[in-house]
């Protein structure tokens, strides 16, 4: 194929859809186990994804609203460590019970990368062994050129740093991949750093602006299972519910 030569996927709500019945989940079972009173609903948890980063919501949370008990200064940075750690582990465990199915469409685009030799990679805010239980469990079959995760840069997103490493660690050129992604943090990092971006919604994406996006689809589809819709293309493009290669090529490099 010509034109497209990388793909690098968003974990979190594009892989798999973990923010409300992962990750939420996860901490709300930290808090319990710390015997704190307060739980994340739907509605908080979607507020704190606007913050970018696991501990950075628990900071922002803590230093907002507070833990309902008093955290000194000089104890902040340890307890959100500790709190963080036993979060990835309840996190994990979900992964690895099966109780987050993958995302339509993403194994299928995943293989087919691997078979046509186009690079695949994972750039996400979740940390390195959150990551690699997803990349090398539940797609454990998939052989991807590189896992970067959220501790191995500095700036989360919407910074590109993240994004900016995956082109340096691919060695391709920015115009020739392209980005998937779910929310506005992810698709600013990714147009900061050059890159064409697909947005695949969920439902706490689905009413951020993503205007900046390249394309809009609400998933990636399967030919058996459940199909995405086209819900913003910057030219003419027929979507049949299933984004593949061959699609995505045609519709940046033709």
């Amino acid at each position: 194929m010509s034109g497209l030569k990388g793909i690098f996927f968003d974990q979190d709500g594009v892989i798999i859809d973990t923010e409300k019945d992962g990750h939420r989940v996860a901490f709300n079972q930290t808090f319990k186990s710390f015997g704190y009173s307060f739980q994340w609903d739907v509605g908080e948890y979607h507020k704190l994804l606007q913050v970018a980063g696991g501990k950075e919501r628990m900071r922002h949370y803590l230093h907002t609203k507070g833990f309902g008990k008093v955290v000194k200064p000089e104890e902040e940075d340890e307890l959100i460590k500790k709190l963080h750690k036993y979060k990835t582990e309840r996190f994990i465990e979900l992964i690895e019970i099966g109780a987050l199915p993958l995302r339509p469409g993403i194994k299928r685009l995943m293989k087919d990368a691997n078979k046509t030799g186009v690079l695949i990679g994972i750039c996400t805010t979740s940390n390195e062994r959150a990551a690699n239980a997803i990349a090398y469990k539940i797609l454990k079959d998939i052989n991807f050129n590189f896992v970067l995760a959220g501790d191995m840069v500095n700036k989360k997103k919407p910074d590109p740093e993240i994004y900016n490493l995956a082109i340096q660690t691919s060695g391709i050129n920015c115009d020739d991949c392209v980005v998937i992604e779910d929310s506005r943090n992810g698709l600013l990092a990714a147009k900061a750093a050059g890159l064409r971006v697909v947005v695949t919604t969920n439902y706490y994406t689905e009413k951020e602006d993503l205007s900046e996006a390249d394309l809009i689809v609400t998933c990636l589809g399967d030919p058996d299972g459940e199909r995405g819709k086209l819900i913003k293309s910057q030219k003419q493009f027929e979507y049949d519910g299933i984004l593949d290669l061959e699609q995505i090529n045609k519709y940046f490099y033709s």
